[in-house]
This record gives structure tokens, C-alpha cells and sequence, in this order.
């Protein structure tokens, strides 16, 4: 996997550029693009789920996305040190029968 700038350590301009990368990925809505923000081995943990590897990722955002329509997500840096980021998220999106959710988290 090669390196992505905006690479740490971060500065605070650094650290809100590498959101929004990962912010405009996910708003693609395309499974194979975000994946590859994450690494090979990446595990995750999603409710219930726990995809491992990039993978089980894609399959995991292909079925996710077949039932979130006009999936939009929002990501905002409230903390940055060193190689770390901490940010806030909201997303909404609307099922099949048109009723919107909205989510809220906090991603490190």
C-alpha cells in the first residue's frame, strides 16, 4: 500500500485535509475507493459487524449502500496529536419507503 498525503505528524490544517479526503470518499459511495483508504488486515467494527480486511469492507459498504439511498456523510476534526485524528461524523440517508435517519459518532 503506498503512502496518501496529507501524512503525520499533523498540523491542524493537515489533519482537516485528510478528513475530507476520507469525507469525499465515502460521500462516493463507492466501496472500492474507500477501502482503500484502510488497510490490507484493517478490522472494523460496525453495530454488530466486524468486516476484516478490505475484502469483507467492500462487501460490507456494497450491501450497506444498496439500502442507504443518498447516503451523505459529514466529518469534522476535533482533536489531532502526532499520527492521530479524532473526528466527529454525522451521516443520513433514507430507506426504500423514503424515511430519512441520521447518525451520529465519533471516529479515531
Amino acid at each position: 500500500m503506498s503512502d496518501k498525503p496529507p501524512l503525520p505528524p499533523f498540523t491542524s490544517e493537515t489533519a482537516i485535509q485528510k478528513a475530507r479526503i476520507a469525507e469525499d470518499a465515502w460521500n462516493s459511495r463507492d466501496p472500492q475507493r474507500v477501502a482503500l483508504a484502510y488497510t490490507v488486515d484493517c478490522q472494523w467494527r460496525n453495530r454488530v459487524e466486524f468486516p476484516k480486511g478490505r475484502d469483507e469492507i467492500v462487501t460490507f459498504l456494497t450491501r450497506k449502500w444498496q439500502r442507504e439511498h443518498d447516503y451523505r456523510l459529514i466529518k469534522e476534526v476535533w482533536a489531532f496529536q502526532g499520527n492521530h485524528i479524532a473526528v466527529r461524523f454525522a451521516y443520513e440517508w433514507h430507506g426504500g419507503n423514503g424515511q430519512w435517519f441520521r447518525s451520529y459518532g465519533n471516529e479515531n
